[in-house]
């Protein structure tokens, strides 16, 4: 009852004050307002004019696209990781006593090519000024065709001296100035600094030698092979870089098609390899001794990191399609990355198959070998073939290159890691098959079949002469290979004074 009566209490109070407060509200809108008096406004201040806007620094205005630089920052460390992936293929498959050596001499790459690009390598392959150059001749309409270039020369660039700028960020010899896209004519800014260009081409030079020395394993000098590098890297590698990659290279003017080094990389190194064990020795006891791989299992971990580096060797390779094709991180990158894959994984599969049904078994050393042999094959034609293409180019490849390799058998020609089959021979099936297979800039057939042929053979004899030349100064003058006691003890403790495994 008590609590009946609090509510209706509670209900009461809380009317009478609504009731309050709307008769104070109907009074305040009858009642008339007061007037106020009028005052005068003060003058207005003059108002400030406005600040002008800063400038946008050049990295927010659009200068540059971050979606293709980042990529082939990506890209160049991509390829570096190569490099120790190489060092484990090859290492792999020496011989315990020599392991070391191989890791020395592929990895010694690193700063002879480093200083040599920087110093004038880059300018030599990529210079727009030409220091050798030809007349191009008139098209079929009677219009003269640009010059044909031989060899690129900038004083600018010797020392990377055109990158040393800072301010202004666009000037001619800034860190941030862009590389133009590859086209002979209309070539436009492709938005990624020209420095990370040359960084990212600077991988591809240090491999290419690197790969040679698989074909003169366990037993060449080290301080040989250190001298072969830098002459190898500056009269072979750079010239033909150039002919092939440079807009104006006259290989380049002619339309021959090579995406991201099957003639650059492989077959220079193929060749290269093939002049090398044709003047070299044979190692002591071959082809009768045993020659076994002392850990497969590390060359299945080399040819895994290699199929990783890959995909920046050839989907960063974007970066030379042109302005049809821009941006670099685009679907030419993209397409590069799709027949990537599918090669190198299907490769790998042909071989096996190939190898079981002749040998009669499948081997660990055949699936990796297979899957750098497919890897090797699709370089060339990455971003010119469709992925259906790029299946039945992996599944050549593999099949091709088993039988490739296993030719040395019948020949009883050194090549110790088989280089010349699965880089030489699998760089020069890539160049042509490139040219039955191209579905962009250019549709494969004869025609772009025959320009791939006169590429090929313009570049591998003019690497296999002057290595034959290179060799025979080297190996006639401080030469080229080790002694047998030297070579039958070891090149590791010889050469480096250090063993790879301690087992006491």
């Amino acid at each position: 009852m008590t609590k009946r009566l609090l509510t209706l209490l509670t209900l009461g109070v809380l009317l009478v004050v609504g009731a309050v407060n709307g008769f104070a509200q109907e009074e305040a809108k009858d009642a008339k307002p007061a007037e106020t008096p009028v005052v005068a406004a003060p003058e207005a201040a003059p108002v400030a004019a406005p600040a002008a806007p800063a400038a946008t620094p050049a990295h927010l205005a659009g200068a540059y696209d971050t979606g293709s630089t980042a990529w082939l920052m990506v890209s160049a460390a991509l390829v570096c990781f190569m490099m120790p992936g190489l060092a484990l293929f090859y290492g792999g498959m020496c011989r315990a006593k020599n392991v070391l050596n191989m890791f020395m001499c592929v990895m010694v790459c690193v700063p002879i090519v480093c200083l040599e690009w920087v110093a004038y390598g880059y300018n030599m392959a990529f210079a727009v000024p030409s220091a050798i150059t030809a007349d191009g001749g008139k098209d079929d309409k009677g219009v003269d065709k640009p010059a044909l270039s031989y060899l690129g020369w900038d004083p600018g660039l010797v020392l990377f001296k055109s990158f040393g700028d800072a301010i202004p960020a666009d000037g001619p010899n800034s860190y941030g100035k862009t590389v133009t896209s590859g086209d002979t004519t209309g070539a436009v800014s492709t938005a990624v600094p020209e420095l990370l260009f040359a960084m990212f081409q600077m991988m591809f030079a240090i491999i290419t030698p690197a790969l040679i020395v698989g074909a003169v394993a366990e037993r060449v000098k080290f301080g040989a092979w250190c001298l072969f590098v830098v002459l190898w890297a500056t009269v072979v590698y750079n010239p033909v870089c150039h002919w092939v990659w440079n807009v104006n290279g006259w290989l380049f003017q002619k339309g021959v098609l090579d995406f991201a080094g099957g003639t650059v990389v492989h077959v220079l190194a193929g060749v290269s390899a093939l002049a090398l064990i044709l003047i070299l020795p044979k190692r002591r006891g071959y082809p009768g001794a045993q020659f076994a791989p002392h850990s497969i299992g590390w060359t299945l971990l080399g040819a895994g990191m290699l199929m990783v580096g890959w995909f920046g060797f050839n989907a960063g390779s974007a970066v030379a399609v042109g302005k049809d094709y821009l941006p670099v991180a685009g679907a030419s990158a993209v397409m590069a990355f799709a027949a990537t894959a599918i090669a190198g994984s299907v490769a790998s599969g042909s071989w096996m198959v190939a190898e079981w049904l002749v040998l009669g078994k499948p081997t660990a050393l055949g699936v990796g070998s297979g899957m750098v042999a497919g890897l090797v094959v699709i370089t060339p034609c990455a971003g010119h073939v469709s992925p259906g293409s790029a299946l039945i180019i992996g599944l050549i490849a593999g099949v091709a290159c088993f039988f490739a390799v296993l030719a040395k058998q019948k020949i009883k020609y050194d090549d110790s890691l088989d280089v010349v089959g699965v880089h030489g021979f699998g760089g020069a099936l890539g160049a042509l098959l490139v040219g039955l297979f191209a579905v962009r800039p250019v549709i494969g057939g004869m025609d772009q079949f025959m320009l791939q042929v006169q590429g090929l053979l313009a570049t591998g004899i003019y690497a296999f002469v002057c290595t034959i030349v290179i060799g025979m100064l080297i190996h006639k003058t401080i030469g080229f290979t080790v002694n047998e006691q030297t070579e039958a003890e070891g090149l590791d403790f010889a050469e480096h004074g250090e063993t790879a495994y301690r087992l006491t």
